[in-house]
């Protein structure tokens, strides 16, 4: 009889599973094939991992990473935001759907959550603020526009 030794989501990741997200973190785009060659596992393994991990949360998605001088006009700041009680997770879910906002980070001190985010002019940032000022839960936030990275 076969084990499955394959993790649930309740459990760590083990070394293949950190693999993958290594090597997708390079480069997202990778096909299935080339990351079942890197890890030499099967291409269904690979693809049971990763259907486990989106599931599971514990990857958010796919996506491309853009250089911050791309665009020029782009704006970027860092928020940090104040949660009334205990609403952490329900209060990060309506972020998750914001989405200029690219990171969220729980932090300690005084403030609960500390947020990426770029807006591509003044009236899209503006309204970026507006809808994390109104998400239900936010009790303060305070945003530092992102002049240059030195």
């Amino acid at each position: 009889m076969h084990k499955d030794t394959t993790p649930n989501p309740l459990t760590p990741f083990d070394a293949t599973d950190r693999e993958l997200i290594a090597v997708l973190k390079r480069d997202a785009r990778t096909p299935v094939s080339v990351l079942a060659d890197i890890l030499n596992v099967s291409r269904g393994t690979v693809q049971n991992r990763l259907d486990r991990l989106l599931e599971s949360g514990a990857l958010l998605g796919f996506t491309i990473r853009v250089r911050e001088d791309f665009d020029p006009n782009s704006l970027r700041a860092i928020m940090m935001i104040e949660v009334a009680g205990k609403s952490t997770s329900q209060v990060i879910q309506r972020l998750r759907r914001i989405p200029e906002i690219e990171l969220i980070h729980t932090t300690n001190g005084s403030w609960d959550l500390v947020a990426e985010l770029s807006a591509s002019d003044l009236r899209e940032f503006d309204r970026v603020l507006r809808d994390v000022r109104e998400t239900q839960g936010v009790l303060n936030s305070e945003t530092s526009i992102l002049l240059s990275t030195v």
